[in-house]
């Protein structure tokens, strides 16, 4: 032990005394600590893959829905249609890191990587990689309106595209009003769910009416679960979300309203179509979301209970168009 000691002490004597730091006037001063590269899974965490089951279930919802009117499943349209919703969910999730990004909103966040806000990737690159998803959707969407002979629904369409840049794009983005939930429920719900539903059918029932609420529903406890989230953030850069404008308790409850309502329209459904029971099993998941939402102490735990609702969404889904077609 003396030895390992005493050999110590001569390398510690022998060594180098390294030069001072020069500051520039300022001791208190902090070093710039270099933030890592960003990785592949940056990349992907920007895609932000939690929020890809509300672009699926609306699909799997409208496919039923349109099943209960003619029961051969187009299964190409089908695809196409899941195509568009998952390239428009990713689209938004990056011009949203974009735009969130060059406002200095994103400065200080808490889930998914925001590739703007690091500065280590170029605004115009995470700008690009959205607009280039929106152009995806787009060229299937256009396929779809030639398969089917829909062209009015280039306009809609284009409305997708367009309420998804000022989500948060432009001088006056609508997410930064208490606006955003609007823009999901009627995208991501209805018009995603109906529109499904219509270029498979040419109809739209009450059970396309019905689901479509109620994933619209989910898909607003999802953003309400994220932005309470991020609330102390948003009210310091002056992003007026919803969360922002009720406040926290009030937030809580209008999330707890939006997770739990989908169940009582799935218990209407099952007084016709008796299978759809089984989408009561999506509690499982989404009870454990909303305790998390109310009880939790650090802002981490609301990601997890973003993706619990997430999952819940699609669960639901697929219980309804086991109903629609068993």
């Amino acid at each position: 032990m003396a030895s390992v000691a005493a050999s110590s002490s001569k390398r510690k004597s022998s060594a180098p005394r390294s030069k001072p730091v020069r500051t520039s006037g300022n001791p208190a001063r902090k070093p710039i600590v270099e933030a890592p590269p960003i990785t592949a899974r940056d990349w992907v965490g920007a895609a932000r893959l939690r929020t890809l089951p509300l672009a699926v279930a609306p699909v799997v919802i409208g496919t039923g829905a349109a099943q209960t009117i003619d029961r051969e499943l187009h299964w190409v349209i089908a695809l196409a249609c899941l195509a568009v919703a998952v390239l428009l969910q990713i689209g938004v999730n990056f011009t949203n890191d974009y735009s969130d990004g060059i406002r200095g909103t994103d400065a200080q966040r808490v889930g998914p990587a925001r590739l703007t806000a690091s500065g280590q990737v170029a605004q115009r690159t995470v700008l690009i990689i959205g607009l280039v998803f929106f152009a995806l959707a787009a060229l299937v969407g256009l396929a779809i309106v030639i398969r089917t002979g829909q062209w009015w629904m280039l306009a809609v369409g284009a409305a997708c595209i367009i309420a998804a840049w000022f989500y948060t794009g432009g001088k006056r983005p609508y997410g930064y009003f208490g606006l955003g939930e609007v823009f999901v429920f009627v995208f991501f719900g209805l018009v995603a769910t109906l529109g499904t539903t219509w270029v498979q059918a040419f109809q739209l029932p009450q059970e396309a009416w019905l689901g479509a609420v109620a994933v619209g529903l989910f898909a607003c406890g999802v953003l309400l679960a994220n932005n309470l989230r991020d609330i102390d953030q948003d009210r310091a850069v002056g992003k007026r979300t919803l969360t922002v404008l009720i406040g926290r308790r009030a937030t809580k409850v209008v999330y707890t309203v939006f997770v739990l309502v989908p169940f009582l329209i799935s218990s209407f459904i099952a007084l016709l179509y008796p299978i759809a029971w089984i989408a009561l099993m999506g509690l499982l998941a989404a009870i454990p979301a909303v305790i998390i939402v109310w009880t939790y102490r650090r802002a981490q735990e609301l990601v997890v209970a973003l993706g619990l609702t997430s999952l819940t969404a699609l669960a639901y889904a697929g219980a309804l168009y086991w109903a629609f077609v068993g």
